[in-house]
């Protein structure tokens, strides 16, 4: 089954909407989502950098350090009420026009685009 961004918000505000507390705030979140690019850099670093991990340190995942920095992001947006799929597009649009001819596209890429206009 494919996971909207709106259905991920959706699940996430659920999950949230069950506890007292609620989100935390914006700056807590913020910290939170620092935290965890620390974790994801780690885990990037053992695998692609110079720093291997000890022996006697466990596996990691960088697919999980992703989710849960996907996971912090959405309590962000929910917080702040903020639409997460908008904001996708906006960005995109912001790259497909800004840096429409910033880097080289791919031969097939150029052909494409050069039948269409």
């Amino acid at each position: 089954m494919d996971l909207t961004l709106k259905a991920m918000q959706d699940e996430v505000d659920r999950y949230i909407g069950q506890f007292e507390e609620g989100y935390f705030p914006p700056m807590s979140l913020v910290v939170r989502l620092t935290e965890e690019l620390g974790e994801l850099a780690r885990e990037v670093n053992h695998h692609f950098g110079e720093k291997r991990k000890k022996a006697i340190e466990p596996d990691g995942s960088i697919a999980l350090e992703l989710g849960d920095m996907m996971f912090v992001i959405a309590c962000l947006a929910n917080s702040l009420h903020i639409d997460l799929e908008t904001s996708h597009h906006q960005v995109m649009d912001k790259f497909q026009t800004r840096d429409a001819n910033r880097w080289t596209k791919k031969q097939e890429e150029a052909g494409i685009l050069r039948e269409k206009n």
